[in-house]
Parts: C-alpha cells; sequence; structure tokens
C-alpha cells in the first residue's frame, strides 16, 4: 500500500472496529504490500485493510467461511463481528482472529506438507470460479511484454523470462495431469503456527491446477513429503513460479523492499535451475 495511504486505512480499520464494539485504539502493522494486515490493540483483532479499487475480498472471506465448514486448516474471520466485508473511506476491512504466535516460528517440512494435504483435500469438495494457474502466468507475461511498465528489465533478461514463462506454462499443461482448486501462494509467509497447528492465510490468489503448483511455493523440503507428487511437474512448476514472482519484482510499481536486488538474484537462480540445478525456494 502507498505510504501516503497507510494512516486513513489504519484510521478506517480502527473506526470499524469501534463501530462494531471492538475495543480498539491502537494498530500495529504487521504485514504491508498490496493490502495492509494490522492488529488492532487491546481487543486483538486482525484486520486487513485494501483499497476499495484493488481487492477481492468478499471472495476471500466467503471462501474462508467454507473452507472451515469443511475442516480445513485456514485463519478464521473474528467470531465477534458478522463475517463480511466493511467499507469506509475509500477502504475494504476484514475482520479476522488474531493468533498470539507459537515457537517455534519455522515450520517443519513434515506438519506442513500434512497442512497442505489437509487444505487440497477440502478444497476438492468445493466448486468455486477461480481463474486457472495459466491466467496468473500469462498476467507475468503481458507485463514482461511491456516495457513502459518494465524499463528496467534488460533485453536478454526480459527474453529469458518470457521463454520460460511461455515454455514452462506450455509443459505443464501439456502433461495433463489433475487440477484443482489451490491456495495460489501457500509459501511461508502466509503460514501462521498457531496453537491450534498450522493454518494458511491470504486466500485471494486461489487459482486451479496441479498440486505441484502449490507445492512450488513452500520449501523444497516440503514436496519431499507430500504424497503422490510427480516430481517432474514439481521441478518445472518450481522454476515457473520462480520466474513469475521475478518478473514481479522488475514491474515499476513493486512495493516490495528490495525487490530489484531480489529480481537480479532470482534471474541467476533461473538460469541455474535451467542449467540443471534447483531453484532455491525464494522467501
Amino acid at each position: 500500500m502507498q505510504a501516503s495511504e497507510v494512516p486513513r486505512a489504519v484510521a478506517a480499520a480502527l473506526s470499524i472496529a469501534s463501530s462494531l464494539d471492538l475495543t480498539v485504539d491502537d494498530a500495529i502493522v504487521l504485514h504491508d504490500s498490496n493490502k495492509l494486515t494490522l492488529r488492532l490493540l487491546p481487543g486483538d483483532v486482525l484486520a486487513r485493510v485494501a483499497p476499495v479499487a484493488h481487492h477481492v475480498a468478499q471472495f476471500e472471506v466467503d471462501l474462508a467461511q467454507r473452507l472451515a465448514e469443511a475442516g480445513c486448516p485456514v485463519a478464521a474471520l473474528d467470531p465477534r463481528v458478522e463475517p463480511r466485508v466493511y467499507e469506509r473511506d475509500g477502504f475494504v476491512v476484514t475482520l479476522w482472529t488474531y493468533y498470539e504466535p507459537v515457537t517455534p516460528l519455522e515450520v517443519s517440512p513434515a506438519p506442513y506438507a500434512n497442512a497442505l494435504e489437509r487444505l487440497h483435500a477440502g478444497m476438492r469438495k468445493l466448486d468455486v470460479p477461480v481463474p486457472r494457474f495459466t491466467d496468473r502466468v500469462a498476467q507475468a507475461q503481458q507485463l514482461v511484454a511491456d516495457r513502459d511498465r518494465t524499463p528496467a528489465l534488460a533485453d536478454a533478461d526480459r527474453g529469458l523470462l518470457g521463454d520460460t514463462l511461455r515454455n514452462l506454462r506450455r509443459a505443464i499443461v501439456e502433461r495433463g495431469g489433475p487440477e484443482q482448486l489451490l491456495h495460489g501462494e501457500p509459501h511461508p509467509g502466509n503460514v501462521l503456527t498457531t496453537k491450534n497447528g498450522l493454518l494458511f492465510t491470504d486466500l485471494e490468489t486461489c487459482c486451479r491446477g496441479p498440486v505441484e503448483f502449490d507445492l512450488a511455493h513452500a520449501p523444497e523440503e516440503v514436496g519431499e513429503h507430500y504424497p503422490g507428487v510427480d516430481h517432474d511437474v514439481l521441478r518445472e512448476c518450481r522454476i515457473l513460479v520462480l520466474a513469475m514472482i521475478t518478473t514481479w519484482r522488475w514491474d515499476r510499481g513493486d512495493q516490495l523492499p528490495d525487490g530489484l536486488r531480489l529480481g537480479t538474484e532470482w534471474l541467476s537462480q533461473i538460469r541455474a535451475a535451467l542449467d540443471g540445478g534447483g531453484p532455491d525456494t525464494p522467501r
């Protein structure tokens, strides 16, 4: 979120929570990207705030409720208020349960894989209209092709990303493996370690595709504990995902701190992976 918008976003979240009789008078920023994640105190409310024009909040609320009902390990909405999207001053706000972190914060591979398998099992029971993973790849391809949006990307690197996205997208589709509803980005930043076990959050990136596409976002060791994985597809998905997130770092509107340094580092990882090495899972 743009820095100039943060104070208004915080004020909107506090105002909404107060109007719902939740005890809040302060906010701690937990995460700031395309939306703002806040811990509202002293009532311990987790608020997620996004500009009205750039959100899929209702989809996320509806899906979180359905997944929770299916017994999936997902973060819950705040039970003290009506589970819906609230709007104020140009922002949409959703209110979630705040989970006190437990130690160790680092998730070991086996529980990570088990939680993701349980999430996928629940997702297979749902019929939800979502984009296919290829649609997300196409968005990255469009960004690579748009020199105005990626002006700092060198021609050789632009060619590398374009070829990698196109070739691996086609290769994975042509394998014809089973596809299902996916989280879309179940990386460690979207996994909470709680006293109730591991819980997944941030469902706005859900898509349909092979489970290997989800596993490509997790640390490499997680795939070794997930049953029935096609490791050839997983390797292709890892490089594909790496190419996608590398492309986003070169977007001139990208707000990730140190993004261009990461983008340069990941380009080297893509080249190494295509030469036969395995890409490190970016954090």
